[in-house]
């Protein structure tokens, strides 16, 4: 099993400073260009890779939880006439595929987190372009609520990559151009084809940016702006935050090991195992015994750990297709758990919390390999945990007899942590017959394997004498299924009713981005991606199909 240290700290930031000044937070880029994520390239014009990525998703997550001071968030760079050129090319060259859909995935799901940042924490955020923002430093720039671009002669906004490299944006740069933004169609058309971009006053008519000063002006307009914004804000925030530390976890080539996630893959099978473990120890039940725990309640740090072994998976792991999940513990020690987030969601460092455990939710629902969840004896899919059963592609229940193995429903099930298109997993489920939601939801007690298949909570319940067989049989034959099939057919049907921005840029990724990396014309021998930064032109096979 490969692992990688996907964890960042401020203290040890190569690419980005965070600075704090009360109410205003900058994060100022700074790319090193000899210090990728892996050798074999350089970070030119503050392009970005995995690791400069990784950094800023630590920033904004940190930010949340550490510093409730904060009331604005501005991006701007440390360079002289570049913003960000996006994400560095002959990284991409020569990443396989499966990396560079990941990696674009997981950079669209940081920019995501900072927009939510914005609508569920109420601290807006701002991109003060002093110098040219293109590709993925475009997309950085419009996932913020405000863009500000110098006037310098220079700098412009672009979205290249259709002309120079023969791909798509890959963090959701043209879904956010027509749905956010709401720039006309026509002009989007232009705008991404058109490779040096658009430049000041026609970037603001056309809606591209926000506004455009004069380089002289630049830096006392976008202080005042923030100020302005800062001094508007509404959203007083009582009581402290809480500090992040490293997730840490052991293993060896087969297992990694957290406090209270266990991750196993077997390579030759092409199966990862996920087991959470419930808490064994008193739990916060108020806010203020969270903020004395810390980041060590369960609830943080499970769902922390968790969130790394999905990414250990994605990124490090790509041979593996199936994950199967299991829970352990006890269920009455989940849902005591639970309750600090159902009790106190008016207080904003528990807010928090619960929109941390959606956004792991999320990940994992927008992970390509097949999730089956394994309810056997010791399982606690309860609560939050709840949400993992019914997150999977398949859910296995085994029926013994005795009522022992359950499972359990409670509010945390009721919306509190939304699917991508902003709906519940069990609104998502029961789309045929929508009252089932809250039938299911006045089902509090624990459901043994009968009461589960009768409420439509589990797919299959073999009894003690077929479960072992029909469990192995089944993961054995999804693990031969072609994955790029299964690819398509899950992303397909995990994302049920009406799309949102969100889950149209996820359902372009996995499927437009992931077929159009593989195309000649883009990564062939002779593919635009291949051919760019050398002294020779694409050659495109011109049907168009």
């Amino acid at each position: 099993m490969k692992t990688e240290n996907l964890q960042r700290h401020p203290d040890s930031y190569i690419h980005w400073k965070l600075d704090i000044q009360g109410p205003i937070a900058w994060m100022r880029m700074n790319v090193q260009t000899e210090r990728g994520f892996r050798p074999g390239y350089i970070l030119k014009l503050n392009s970005y890779d995995l690791g400069v990525d990784l950094e800023l998703a630590d920033s904004i997550q940190r930010l949340r939880f550490e510093h409730p001071e904060v009331k604005v968030l501005a991006f701007t760079s440390a360079q002289d006439r570049i913003f960000c050129s996006g994400a560095n090319i002959f990284m991409l060259q020569s990443s396989t595929h499966a990396f560079k859909v990941n990696f674009c995935k997981f950079t669209n799901e940081t920019r995501l987190s900072l927009e939510e940042y914005a609508k569920e924490s109420g601290v807006r955020t701002l991109a003060a372009l002093n110098g040219t923002a293109s590709g993925g430093g475009y997309e950085l720039a419009i996932s913020c609520d405000e863009i500000h671009l110098i006037e310098d002669g220079n700098a412009a906004v672009s979205l290249p990559e259709v002309p120079l490299l023969g791909v798509l944006p890959g963090t959701g740069g043209l879904t956010r151009l027509v749905d956010k933004r709401k720039i006309r169609r026509d002009l989007a058309d232009v705008f991404s084809t058109l490779a040096e971009g658009l430049r000041g006053p026609r970037a603001v008519k056309w809606g591209l940016i926000d506004a455009s000063h004069a380089k002289s002006k630049f830096d006392d307009k976008v202080k005042e702006r923030l100020a302005q914004i800062a001094a508007s804000a509404t959203n007083a925030k009582v009581g402290a935050g809480m500090k992040l530390t490293p997730i840490e976890a052991t293993g060896d080539e087969r297992t990694r090991k957290y406090q209270y996630v266990t991750l196993e893959v077997d390579d030759a099978g092409r199966v990862a195992t996920i087991t959470i473990d419930a808490p064994s120890s008193p739990q916060p039940t108020t806010p203020d015994e969270l903020r004395k725990v810390g980041d060590q309640a369960w609830i943080v740090k499970a769902w922390r750990e968790l969130d790394d072994a999905i990414l250990q998976l994605r990124l490090m792991n790509e041979t593996v297709g199936v994950i199967i999940l299991k829970t352990r513990g006890s269920a009455d020690a989940v849902l005591a758990a639970d309750k600090l987030l159902l009790d106190h969601g008016s207080d904003w460092l528990v807010n928090e919390v619960r929109l941390l455990v959606a956004r792991v939710l999320r990940r994992v629902d927008n992970t390509s390999k097949s999730l089956f969840a394994i309810v056997d004896e010791g399982s606690c899919f309860v609560g939050s945990l709840f949400e993992l059963a019914i997150a999977s592609d398949r859910s296995f229940m085994l029926n013994d007899g005795d009522g022992k193995v359950t499972l359990r429903v409670s509010p945390m099930s009721d919306g509190r942590l939304p699917m991508s298109h902003g709906i519940s997993r069990l609104q998502c489920r029961f789309l045929r017959d929508p009252p089932q939601v809250a039938r299911v939801l006045e089902h509090t007690e624990a459901l043994d394997a009968d009461a589960a298949d009768e409420l439509g909570l589990v797919t299959f319940t073999p009894d003690d004498i077929d479960w072992e067989d029909e469990v192995r049989i089944a993961i054995e034959e999804r693990a031969s299924y072609s994955p790029d099939a299964l690819t398509g057919m899950e992303q397909n049907l995990r994302f049920a009713g009406a799309e949102s921005v969100e889950t149209k840029i996820f359902g372009r990724l996995s499927a437009w981005q992931n077929w159009i990396f593989t195309r000649p014309n883009a990564t062939g021998e002779h593919g635009a991606l291949t051919a760019y930064g050398k002294p020779v032109r694409p050659t495109f096979d011109w049907k168009r199909t």
